[in-house]
């Protein structure tokens, strides 16, 4: 019989490196990680001309901001989906030769076996970390709320019952029982939005940004955010 890996509490007394896409996911899996362990750094994809991460689109000045405000460094790379694999486990290499022993993700539903984190941290040498996994989503959204943390919503997928609207509206307990009541998943665990995190307990102070004007391509619209640099 396969042993149930005990990935939920994988940062548990050790240093870790967390895959951070600046979104409410990643951060709360970083946060409640660093309750537990000691972060030595984020990584974050970026796309291929490296003016946008990989996963939310998101400058980099603005994940850098995350990160100085978080108080951690940032291990980057801008790959193609090709190449994905094959940067984030020379990230990993650099992370561990700096004291990383886990990987921490903010993953709620992948599968017990077959998880791509988990083949990856195995071929590095690293354990895993997922403190959300099979976390019930609307808990896992309540408690980032109570917690103090302020996210705004910054990609929509039009398809999925999201409408442009949305875009820029913070996540609240309010907000989010609307979700509910039109259907969608509060987590947006089925692509309906990604999230921006510009404030909470592990940020020294709140990250100042300026929306820019809203865009569509195909069934997405998108919330561009910048530094709002004094």
């Amino acid at each position: 019989m396969t042993e149930t890996p005990d990935w939920k509490n994988g940062a548990r007394g050790h240093q870790f490196v967390a895959s951070f896409s600046g979104g409410k996911d990643s951060t709360l899996a970083l946060y409640k990680s660093m309750q537990v362990g000691e972060a030595v750094g984020l990584i974050v994809m970026l796309e291929e001309e490296g003016q946008r991460s990989r996963s939310h689109g998101m400058p980099p000045e603005l994940v850098q901001a995350q990160a100085e405000s978080i108080g951690l460094p940032v291990y980057t790379a801008a790959t193609s989906w090709a190449d994905y694999e094959k940067n984030f486990m020379i990230l990993l290499a650099k992370a561990k030769s700096e004291g990383a022993e886990v990987l921490v993700t903010g993953d709620l539903d992948v599968p017990a076996h077959g998880c791509w984190h988990d083949r990856v941290t195995r071929i590095a040498g690293l354990q895993l970390g997922m403190p959300l996994w099979e976390m019930d989503h609307l808990e896992a959204v309540r408690q980032f709320i109570d917690l103090g943390f302020v996210t705004m919503l910054v990609t929509v997928n039009l398809s999925l019952g999201m409408r442009e609207d949305d875009l820029g509206r913070v996540l609240t307990h309010e907000y989010v029982g609307e979700l509910l009541a039109r259907g969608i998943d509060p987590c947006g665990e089925g692509g309906e939005f990604h999230t921006t995190v510009i404030d909470g307990p592990i940020f020294r102070q709140p990250i100042p940004v300026r929306k820019g004007e809203m865009a569509r391509s195909g069934e997405y619209a998108f919330l561009p955010l910048e530094l709002d640099k004094p």
